[in-house]
């Protein structure tokens, strides 16, 4: 079976989740929809991807620009069997009822409440919640890297108590129209909606966020402190239950990555698409058991973490995969994702 995928939304996700599922073998992009035209639009031509008018964007504009319209999203929804929505925040939800009555299944992103799908999504956590379902929501970026994480600690050891701090990138590098330029803002949502999030896929795990937004566009960083009810035996044991899963990428002391510069640096050398970073990045200087307390940092690229969940979760809603581990070994090998 080849699954007919559309992505409504071209920017930073949309972009990103289009080239994802053209590489897979078992999903063909049918095409992509924007509200005006970009260099993004321009790019999504020279991919030849077809390209749609968006949420009763006029035409003009884009034939002024010399970009082919291949029709309006309607008529893109008639020739596929899943819609990605990569819409900005709150607009997936306006969505939400065209896709219903075009009779396709959808996929909203993490800035939608989690109201808006049958289930919140995170591939190594929850696969098999979204088989057969016709909505799913996957989670945002920082709630797909505690996920990833608490995947890995649950699974392995009982917690009694997670408390993490999100030192949150203050816009993504081509928003210069968004701040904090110099200062540090505190999120007085006490606490962050990280936590409750999290619990959409673990709703019995007890994790208390807080956040604060900094001058930076590279990556987000979590320093999580997890209290275990029965903890590992000594930190190599923590250490190599990351090290073994997919989706996290761990730095040794001798490489020289002190922070998110280098880490992005080494994305760029590295030259995956978009020169991105799609795991969990953690240190392994920065993985310490105390006790039966863990505290480790770990960053996430606000721009790609999510990108891989996208391509699994259709896999999962189609059923073209037995279980996680086989859909997450097919995007991984396909996007360039080292195995662990």
């Amino acid at each position: 079976m080849t699954v007919r995928v559309a992505v409504n939304g071209y920017g930073t996700i949309g972009k990103r989740v289009a080239d994802a599922v053209a590489h897979q073998s078992d999903m063909k992009l049918v095409g992509v929809a924007k509200t005006r035209p970009s260099f993004e639009a321009h790019n999504a031509v020279a991919k030849g991807y077809p390209l749609y008018l968006a949420g009763g964007a006029p035409k003009e504009p884009f034939e002024a620009a010399g970009l082919p319209i291949a029709g309006r999203v309607e008529d893109l929804l008639r020739e596929v069997d899943i819609v990605v929505d990569a819409s900005p925040e709150k607009v997936g939800r306006e969505n939400g009822k065209l896709y219903r009555d075009a009779g396709v299944r959808a996929i909203f992103q993490g800035g939608e409440k989690a109201d808006v799908a049958e289930v919140s999504f995170n591939a190594l956590a929850n696969y098999a919640a979204a088989k057969g379902k016709k909505t799913v929501r996957v989670v945002s970026c920082n709630t797909t890297g505690l996920s990833r994480a608490a995947a890995v600690l649950t699974s392995r050891w009982p917690i009694e108590e997670w408390e993490a701090t999100i030192v949150r990138r203050a816009a993504d590098p081509a928003e210069s129209n968004r701040g904090p330029i110099n200062g540090i803002l505190p999120t007085f949502h006490l606490p962050s909606h990280h936590g409750p999030d999290v619990q959409t896929i673990f709703p019995q795990l007890e994790i208390a966020t807080t956040a604060v937004v900094v001058p930076t566009t590279l990556m987000h960083v979590h320093v999580n402190h997890v209290r275990f009810a029965t903890p590992p035996k000594d930190g190599t044991e923590l250490l190599e239950a990351f090290r073994r899963t997919p989706r996290f990428h761990i730095f040794t002391p001798w490489e020289g990555v002190d922070g998110t510069p280098q880490v992005m640096e080494f994305a760029r050398d590295r030259g995956l698409g978009h020169q991105d970073m799609m795991e969990n990045v953690l240190w392994e200087n920065g993985i310490r058991l105390s006790g039966r307390s863990a505290y480790f940092f770990q960053a996430i690229h606000q721009e790609s973490i999510v990108v891989p969940e996208n391509v699994d979760a259709i896999r999962a809603m189609f059923d073209l995969a037995p279980d996680a581990a086989h859909s997450i070994a097919i995007t991984d090998r396909t996007l360039g994702i080292p195995s662990p």
